[in-house]
C-alpha cells in the first residue's frame, strides 16, 4: 500500500478551515455556536489555525447521552461546533480520498454517495443475477464493535496509509480523546471513517483471499451470499478466527446461516426475498404507532406538529424503496390531507422565501 505525506498543511489552509466550517454548520446555521463562529469568522479560524500550526490543538470534552435505535441502548459523544467539528471536518476533507480507495465498493455506512438504498439495490441485483449463487445467507455482525476498536490496531492501520506525522499526531490526538486502549466514540466524525477502515482489510481478505463475491458490509453488519450452507458455516469460523487474531474483536454471538428465499434477508432497515422487499418488521411497527398518533391528534382537532410532518416523510422515504402500497394507503392515508394542509400553511412559503434569497 502507498503511504502518503505532505497533507496537514493542507489541513489547516485557510480555504480549506472555511470550507470545513460550511460543510459542518450545514443543518446547524439556528445553533448558538454557529452563529458565534460566523459572526466573527477569521477570528475563529486563525484560532482554528494557530491551534494547528503549533500543535496545541486538544480535543475537547465531549457530552454523552444515551440513544435506544431498535431496542439497543447506544452511549452517543457529542463534541462542541467549534473548534472539534469544525477541525474534524477540515482533516476529512483533506484525508477521505485516501482512505476511500482502500474502501471496497460494497462498503456503505456513513460514505457520501452511498448508503442504505444503494446497499439494498446491490443485494437485490446480486439475489436475481446470481439465484445459485445466493441460496443461502450468512449474517452476523462483530461484538460491540466501536467500544472494542482497539486504538494501537487503529494507529497501525492509519500508519500504513499515511507518513505525514504532524497528520498522525491529530488524528492520534482524536483517537486518545476517549481513555482506555479501545473504543472509539459514536458521534464523532472521525470514528465512522475509522470504523469502516478498520475493517477494509478485512473486507478485501473476504472478497479476494475467500473469493466471497456477493459479500455487503453496513459498519459492521455483514451479509455473506452464498451457494453452500456447509461453506457458509466454515467462513463464520474463519470470521472468528480473523477477528481474534487481526482485529480483536469477537462476532456477536446472533450470527445466522439460513436459506435466502425462504426466511428474507434482514438488512439495512428492510427484508429482503426473491421478488419483493418489505419493511423491517420493528420500523414497520414503529410506523403504525407513529401514524395510529398522528391521525388521533387529527381526530381531536389539534395541530400537526413539524416534527411529526418530518417524520410522515421521513417514513415515506422508507416506503419508497419496498413493497408498501397496502401499507402507505391504510396509515397514511387517513392522514394526507391532514399532512398536506400543514404544509401549505407553515412550510410552503418558507421554501418559496428560501430560494428566492438564494
Amino acid at each position: 500500500m502507498k503511504r502518503h505525506g505532505n497533507l496537514y498543511e493542507k489541513i489547516y489552509d485557510m480555504d480549506n478551515l472555511k470550507l470545513a466550517h460550511q460543510n459542518a454548520k450545514k443543518g446547524k446555521g439556528w445553533y448558538k455556536e454557529v452563529k458565534m463562529v460566523d459572526n466573527r469568522l477569521d477570528y475563529y479560524l486563525e484560532k482554528l489555525q494557530k491551534s494547528l500550526i503549533d500543535k496545541t490543538y486538544k480535543t475537547s470534552e465531549y457530552e454523552t447521552f444515551i440513544k435506544t435505535d431498535s431496542g439497543k441502548e447506544r452511549e452517543i459523544f457529542k463534541l462542541p461546533y467549534f473548534p472539534d467539528r469544525v477541525c474534524q471536518w477540515a482533516m476529512l476533507q483533506i484525508i477521505e480520498p485516501y482512505l476511500m480507495r482502500h474502501l471496497t465498493n460494497d462498503t456503505y455506512s456513513a460514505i457520501p454517495g452511498r448508503g442504505i438504498h444503494l446497499c439494498l439495490e446491490r443485494l437485490n441485483r446480486a439475489i436475481h443475477k446470481d439465484n445459485a449463487g445466493a441460496q443461502f445467507c450468512l449474517k452476523m455482525d462483530a461484538r460491540k464493535y466501536y467500544p472494542s476498536i482497539d486504538h494501537g490496531i487503529l494507529k497501525g492501520k492509519y500508519r500504513k496509509l499515511f507518513k505525514d506525522p504532524d497528520l498522525l499526531w491529530l488524528i492520534d490526538e482524536i483517537i486518545d480523546s476517549t481513555p482506555g486502549e479501545a473504543g472509539i466514540p459514536i458521534g464523532n466524525y472521525l470514528s465512522q471513517y475509522s470504523g469502516n477502515y478498520y475493517l477494509s482489510d478485512f473486507d478485501h481478505w473476504v472478497k479476494e483471499v475467500k473469493g466471497i463475491k456477493n459479500y455487503y458490509r453496513y459498519m459492521d453488519d455483514l451479509v455473506f451470499l452464498g451457494a453452500d450452507k456447509a461453506a457458509l458455516h466454515q467462513l463464520r469460523k474463519e470470521i472468528d478466527t480473523y477477528f481474534k487474531e487481526n482485529l480483536k474483536l469477537a462476532v456477536k454471538g446472533n450470527w445466522q446461516v439460513f436459506p435466502t428465499f425462504i426466511r428474507g434477508i434482514d438488512f439495512v432497515g428492510y427484508r429482503t426475498f426473491r421478488n419483493y422487499k418489505l419493511l423491517r418488521k420493528s420500523t414497520c411497527t414503529q410506523f403504525k404507532r407513529k401514524m395510529r398518533a398522528i391521525n388521533k391528534k387529527q381526530l381531536a382537532g389539534l395541530e400537526l406538529a413539524f416534527s411529526e410532518w418530518c417524520s410522515i416523510n421521513s417514513y415515506k422515504g422508507w416506503l419508497m424503496h419496498c413493497d408498501s402500497y397496502r401499507l402507505e394507503d391504510k396509515y397514511i392515508g387517513p392522514i394526507r390531507e391532514f399532512t398536506e394542509n400543514f404544509y401549505l400553511k407553515n412550510i410552503k412559503g418558507k421554501e418559496k422565501r428560501y430560494h428566492e434569497r438564494i
